[in-house]
């Protein structure tokens, strides 16, 4: 194995704590910092060995853990790692790079690699987890709430998806037989619907992005694959590159916080788009609710996200019928409660949870009063947004 580490970035040797005194040793009892994580993900022959090729080779003052699933031949990376077989599954050893960061190939388990990586935990500070390029994210992202081990040692920081610019078109609109995505409800018979292909997934569930290979594209031909990738997921921060290198690093990759901050949305230009007839995006937004009304939340979101059903309203809905066969993709939001706290609302599939907010800062230059939002990206959901509105205030109305 390699070592490219410079004296003063090597890891800290370990320490045999039972020979310390008792005094000392309470140091150590300290709960560990965990570990952000973003996923990467995109078809195959976006670009993402490229980028992470890349990231490696920045100044990014971080040391990162990245999982790859395999390494291509034009990888940069000094050499492949020696693959070993653990109880009939191929895994890696690690090796180390430059930055002081390590990098592994794995194949069939991530969540193995991870848990390898975890028994090295202080010689790094991020996790970047590659994603086959026929990988579903929605698959893979709900197991660090599931997983308590996970849970406890990293957190999901966000879903990068990078777009090929000259080839989503095809992707979204034509795709070959491997390429296509089923319902991930099996109760759910879309039939003769729009076809929904492995691109719409990776889009909709993405927190951030990335348009690659733009330079092999006009400039009339990148709008249009930035108005179809909005009119997927309206809420993903979408950024512009050629050859996987993105201008900054820091909330573009790293640190993207995608949960966070959720109350400086402008959901007022999140409407329902129908350029991609497959999948779209829809937001409530509703005044602040009783501090007492957060379990009539979650039952709301247990209906839609388990059931995929709109639970039984306090009173009558006025407008049309609401949708009867949807899936939720992803969903994310602030409820903003009465009492002056908030709660963030984060949902991969049917995996959600709901948990304390950071204060919101007051902002004297706030035009619009605080509210609560809650944004769905998936398939299905209707032709409007006041179905859905109308069901989460009935809810919420109840007893």
């Amino acid at each position: 194995m390699s070592n490219n580490f410079d004296d003063e970035d090597a890891p800290p040797e370990l320490i045999d704590i039972s020979a310390m005194p008792a005094d000392q040793t309470s140091l150590e009892e300290a709960p560990t910092a965990r570990v952000p994580i973003t996923l990467v993900t995109g078809y195959l022959g976006a670009g993402k060995t490229t980028l992470l090729n890349y990231i490696l080779t920045e100044k990014h003052g971080k040391k990162i853990a990245v999982i790859m699933n395999e390494f291509g031949d034009s990888t940069d990376i000094e050499k492949q790692p020696m693959s070993v077989n653990k109880d009939g599954q191929e895994v890696t050893e690690w090796m180390e790079v430059g930055n002081g960061c390590i990098c592994c190939s794995v194949k069939d388990s991530g969540v193995m690699a991870i848990e390898s990586l975890m028994e090295r935990q202080g010689t790094f500070d991020y996790i970047l987890l590659e994603t086959t390029g026929l990988a579903d994210p929605g698959n893979i992202a709900p197991i660090f709430w599931m997983d308590e081990g996970l849970g406890s040692s990293i957190y999901l920081d966000g879903i990068v998806t990078l777009v090929d610019a000259k080839n989503i078109m095809r992707l979204l609109d034509e795709p070959a037989a491997e390429e296509k995505a089923e319902a991930h409800d099996k109760h759910h018979d879309h039939g003769s619907g729009p076809v929904l292909s492995m691109a719409h997934m990776q889009i909709s569930h993405a927190d951030v992005v990335i348009l690659n290979k733009t330079d092999l594209v006009t400039v009339e031909e990148l709008e249009a694959v930035r108005d179809r990738v909005t009119s997927i997921n309206s809420v993903a921060k979408i950024h512009v590159t050629d050859h996987s290198r993105t201008p900054q690093i820091e909330g573009v990759l790293l640190d993207l916080h995608a949960y966070d901050h959720l109350a400086d949305l402008d959901f007022s230009k999140k409407g329902h788009s129908h350029m991609d007839p497959a999948i779209s995006t829809t937001a409530i937004v509703t005044p602040p609710i009783p501090a007492d009304k957060v379990d009539c939340v979650d039952a709301w979101l247990r209906s839609v996200l388990w059931e995929s059903t709109f639970p039984a309203p306090a009173k009558p809905i006025t407008t049309e019928p609401h949708p009867d066969n949807f899936e939720i993709h992803r969903l994310k939001g602030i409820l903003v409660l009465k009492d002056g706290t908030s709660r963030i609302i984060q949902a991969v599939r049917d995996v959600f949870e709901i948990r304390d907010a950071e204060p919101i800062e007051h902002d004297e230059e706030r035009i619009q009063p605080l509210q609560c939002k809650i944004v769905l990206i998936g398939r299905g959901l209707g032709s409007s947004v006041e179905p859905w509105l109308e069901s989460f205030e009935s809810c919420v109305a109840g007893n």
